[in-house]
Parts: structure tokens; C-alpha cells; sequence
């Protein structure tokens, strides 16, 4: 049997910033012809289906199913293999700009009981997209960081890379507070150099750098966006100390807090 997402098959979604919606709608296929093939240059594909087919990209193939939901990077070389008339929500568009690589995603996954949820939020964009692309690409996004939700509890629950994904939710939600590898360790429920070895094998960061980036990330994104003062800023990401807050923007950002915020890199 075809497995939803070989081991492997995965993409690296930017989420920083909202997408830009180039295409969306209700499509049906496999009434003319049982196979497609196509790919698009530049776009990102989101599809969810409401058939039982077999999706082929890049060469891997992939069961899917009602309710399941597939992601599709630009470049990639897709064929679809129908067994009759199929019908499947779709989006088309341009991921937002991010420095990092991306948040690792299976190319398709049952979405479960947020399948209803998710029909609802795509359903809204396509019907906004016509008369207002702004909201269009606030749904999107928003069905997006659902995909990855989903993508998140079923790595929980199959036990994939368990003690990373829980070191990597303790640290987005304590970023503000004092954070050591210990500590997260401890709330990964591994030891310390155990961490550190599964940590480097799943991101290819240590456990230190990765909380460095992720503060600095979250400060960009207030110094520019929000009107928060720099000294704020500092203690929102767990940098309390001005000084060393200056010096990490400049290590990390290549710049000082006052040069990100006029947008100067």
C-alpha cells in the first residue's frame, strides 16, 4: 500500500509572512481522463480532497483520501491518478518572503477532525478572492498554520521525533523567559546530551543557536511591524539587557535594532 507521506517526503513551507493567492476554487477532474500531469514554476499548490486517488510528485506517490489535504512546492513535477469524477478544493499562491528554511511539512496528510475546519477557512478564501486578495491571504494563511497543527499532533502521536518536537514547543512558548538546554531537556523528557544529539540530527542546530535565531526572528518581526519600543522589544524575546540585545541584532540581523526597525537590512 501507498503510504499519505513516505518517509521523506516532506516540503519546507515559509509561514513568517502571509501568501499571495494567485488562484483558488473548487476543481473536478477524471471525467475526460484517469491521469494528469502538470507542475507550476512558481507557485505552492494546497489541495483538499473529497476522492480517493493516487498523487505522484517528483516521482514519490501518495495515497490519498477524503478529508486528506497535499502540499505541493513550486518546481515540483505532479500527476494525479483518478479512479472517476474527483473533486478537490485548491489554492495556488506565492509563499511569503522568510530568511529561515521553512517549517518541515509531510506532501500529504490525513487532516482528521480539522478536515471540517479546514474545508470552512479554504471555502472563505475562495469566495474573498475575487473582491478582497488581503483577506483571501489571511485565510490561506490561516489554513496553512492549521496543516501545520495537524502536521504537529500526528508527529506526536505516531511518536516521530517526539522529544524535539516538544523541546521545540517549550522554547516558541517561553521565548520571552530566561531558557537553558537543561530546562528544555528536561521538558522534552530526555537528557541533556541526548537532546543535544537528537536536537543537531532533526535541525542541524544546536539546542543554543536555535533559541538565539528564533528570539532574533521574533524581534525583527516586532521592530519592523510593531510600534513597541526597542527596550519592549528586548524583554518580549528574553533579552531584557539593552547592551546585549544590541549585539546580538547586530551578530544576528547584521544590523543594530534601530537599522532593522528603518529597515535598513
Amino acid at each position: 500500500m501507498v503510504n499519505e507521506s513516505p518517509p521523506g517526503a516532506q516540503v519546507r513551507l515559509p509561514l513568517e509572512r502571509p501568501p499571495r493567492v494567485a488562484g483558488s476554487g473548487t476543481a473536478v477532474h477524471g471525467t475526460d481522463t484517469r491521469s494528469e500531469v502538470f507542475r507550476l514554476p512558481d507557485l505552492w499548490q494546497l489541495h483538499l480532497y473529497r476522492y480517493s486517488a493516487e498523487l505522484v510528485v517528483d516521482g514519490v506517490p501518495h495515497m490519498i483520501r477524503p478529508g486528506h489535504v497535499s502540499l505541493v512546492q513550486p518546481g515540483s513535477v505532479v500527476e494525479f491518478r483518478y479512479t472517476g469524477r474527483s473533486e478537490h478544493l485548491f489554492v495556488h499562491f506565492a509563499a511569503g518572503a522568510q530568511d529561515g528554511p521553512g517549517l518541515p511539512l509531510p506532501v500529504a496528510q490525513p487532516a482528521g477532525p480539522e478536515a471540517g475546519a479546514l474545508t470552512d477557512t479554504l471555502r472563505r478564501a475562495v469566495a474573498a478572492a475575487p473582491h478582497s486578495p488581503a483577506r483571501a491571504s489571511v485565510e490561506v494563511w490561516s489554513a496553512l498554520w492549521r496543516v501545520c497543527d495537524i502536521a504537529a499532533r500526528a508527529g506526536s502521536a505516531t511518536g516521530a521525533h517526539t522529544p524535539v518536537g516538544r523541546a521545540l514547543a517549550h522554547i516558541e512558548s517561553r521565548l520571552p523567559r530566561p531558557l537553558t538546554v537543561p530546562e528544555v531537556a528536561a521538558a522534552a523528557g530526555v537528557s541533556h546530551n541526548h537532546l543535544i544529539r537528537l536536537f543537531r540530527a532533526e535541525t542541524g542546530d544546536t539546542v543554543v543557536a536555535h533559541i538565539r535565531r528564533r528570539r532574533m526572528e521574533r524581534a525583527r518581526h516586532l521592530l519592523r511591524e510593531s510600534t513597541l519600543s526597542i527596550p519592549a522589544v528586548a524583554a518580549s524575546v528574553g533579552v531584557p539587557d539593552l547592551q546585549a540585545f544590541n549585539k546580538l541584532c547586530r551578530r544576528e540581523l547584521g544590523a543594530s535594532p534601530r537599522a532593522v526597525r528603518a529597515g535598513q537590512v
